[in-house]
C-alpha cells in the first residue's frame, strides 16, 4: 500500500464529492414544487419535469446520509426534507395500502404504480436516516411502515396495487437478486437508528444473507444469479434465467461485508470476496476497460441491448467493495481493483467542467449522445454515496 497514493485519491474523491453535491442543489432541487428534477442534461438543465418516486427517496437519504458523515449542514438538510416532504405529499397511493408510485409530474400528479416496491424501499431509508439526524419521531414511524411493508410484500403478502406479474405464475415463478440485497441494505439503515427494533432487523438481515446464498449464489457457474425458481433453480434454458449483472453482485458484496462487520462473521467475508472475483472476472471488459452492464453465464448473447455499455454505478460499487475487501482482508489485489476503476472513471466518467458523472457510456468509453447527467434511474445517490463512503474508507484504512 502505499499511502501517498491513497491520500491523493483521497483529494480527488473529496473534490468531487464537492462538484457532485454542487451539481444537484443548484439544478435539481425544486424550489417551487418540492422534492428533486433528476432528468438533467450535461450542464444541469432539466430535460423531463416528471419525478422518480426513487430518486426521491434516494436523495433524501443522501443528503441526511452526508450530515451524519460531515455534520449537519442547513442546505443538506432542507435539500433531504424537501425530497421526503414531496414523497409524503404526492407519491404515497394511500388507497393501495400505502404503496409508492413510481414516476409523478413535477407538481405531484401520480404517473405510474408499478408492481415491484422498492420505491417503498427507499422512502423507509430517507425516513430513517433524516430521523437519524434529527430525532423527529414521526420519521422513524414512517420508515418502519414502509420497511415493514417491502418486508410483508416480498414475503408472502398479497400485494393491494394487484399488478399482475411479469410472466404467468402457473407457468414460471421464480425470485429477483434484488429483493433480499435491498433488503440488507435498508435494514443496515435501520438497525443504527431503531435499536428498538433490533432484533427483528438482525433476524430479517440473517434472513436476507440466507437467501441470497441460498437462491442466487451458483458456484457451480462462478456467478450470481439475477433471476432463479422458487427454490433457487438455475434455469438457463432461456435469457433471463442466464443473466448476471456485475455491478448488482459487487453492490451486494459492500452490504454483505456491512453485515459480517456488525456481526463479526468472518467467513462471510470470504464468501462476499468470492463473489466480487467471480464478477469482475465475467464483467471486467479486457479491450476497452470498465464494466459490462449485463453478461450472461454461459457466454451466449445477452438479451438486453445495453448489455455492453458501461454505466456509472456499477463503477460506484467496484469503488466501495474493493476499498473495503482491502480493509477487511488486507489483499493487495483490492487496492488494485480500486486503482484501476478510479483511473477508468477519471478518464471516461468525471466531467471537471461541469461536475457530476455521465450516466451512460458505449462501450469504447465515450458518453452517449446527447450526454446525460440524470435521469429517471440516475440521481444524487450512487456517486455522492461512493464518494462519501471511500473517503471515509480511506481514513479508516490509514488510521
Amino acid at each position: 500500500m502505499d499511502k501517498t497514493v491513497l491520500r491523493r485519491d483521497q483529494r480527488w474523491l473529496q473534490e468531487e464529492l464537492d462538484r457532485c453535491v454542487r451539481f444537484w442543489l443548484d439544478n435539481g432541487i425544486d424550489r417551487v414544487h418540492g422534492g428533486v428534477y433528476t432528468c438533467l442534461d450535461r450542464e444541469g438543465k432539466v430535460f423531463s419535469t416528471d419525478k422518480s418516486v426513487w430518486m426521491q427517496g434516494r436523495c433524501g437519504w443522501t443528503f441526511a446520509h452526508l450530515c451524519r458523515l460531515y455534520g449537519a449542514r442547513e442546505e443538506w438538510l432542507e435539500a433531504s426534507r424537501t425530497c421526503i416532504d414531496f414523497l409524503e405529499d404526492h407519491c404515497v397511493n394511500r388507497a393501495a395500502g400505502g404503496r409508492l408510485y413510481f414516476t409523478v409530474t413535477g407538481e405531484g400528479l401520480p404517473l405510474r404504480q408499478r408492481r415491484y416496491c422498492f420505491s417503498e424501499a427507499f422512502y423507509a431509508m430517507a425516513n430513517a436516516e433524516y430521523y437519524g439526524i434529527t430525532g423527529e419521531r414521526e420519521m422513524l414511524e414512517r420508515a418502519r411502515r414502509a420497511y415493514d411493508l417491502y418486508w410483508d410484500l416480498n414475503h408472502g403478502m398479497p400485494d393491494p396495487v394487484n399488478i399482475p406479474p411479469k410472466t404467468e405464475p402457473e407457468t414460471r415463478r421464480g425470485r429477483s437478486f434484488g429483493i433480499p440485497m435491498i433488503i440488507l441494505n435498508v435494514n443496515g439503515v435501520m438497525q443504527r437508528v431503531d435499536p428498538e427494533r433490533l432484533e427483528l432487523y438482525r433476524s430479517q438481515a440473517a434472513q436476507s444473507v440466507e437467501e441470497i446464498f441460498r437462491y442466487h449464489v451458483h458456484p457451480e457457474l462462478k456467478c450470481v444469479l439475477e433471476n432463479v425458481g422458487p427454490e433457487g433453480q438455475a434455469r438457463l434454458y432461456y435469457t433471463d434465467g442466464r443473466v448476471v449483472n456485475p455491478g448488482h453482485d459487487i453492490e451486494c458484496v459492500w452490504f454483505l461485508l456491512d453485515h459480517a462487520r456488525r456481526t463479526g462473521d468472518r467467513e462471510l467475508v470470504g464468501k462476499a470476496a468470492q463473489i466480487f472475483d467471480w464478477a469482475i472476472e465475467r464483467g471486467w471488459d479486457r479491450q476497452y476497460g470498465g464494466l459490462l452492464y449485463f453478461v450472461d453465464c454461459l457466454g451466449r448473447p445477452p438479451e438486453a441491448y445495453e448489455h455492453d455499455m458501461k454505466l456509472w454505478w456499477p463503477h460506484d460499487e467496484i469503488l466501495i467493495s474493493s476499498l473495503m475487501l482491502y480493509r477487511d482482508t488486507g489483499e493487495e489485489k483490492y487496492l488494485d481493483w480500486f486503482e484501476t476503476t478510479l483511473d477508468y472513471c477519471k478518464e471516461h466518467f468525471s466531467d471537471p467542467e461541469y461536475g457530476e458523472w455521465y450516466g451512460y457510456l458505449r462501450r469504447d468509453g465515450l458518453p452517449t449522445q446527447p450526454p446525460c447527467k440524470g435521469s429517471t434511474f440516475k440521481g444524487p445517490f450512487h456517486l455522492p454515496r461512493m464518494l462519501s463512503i471511500c473517503d471515509k474508507l480511506i481514513d479508516e484504512i490509514l488510521g
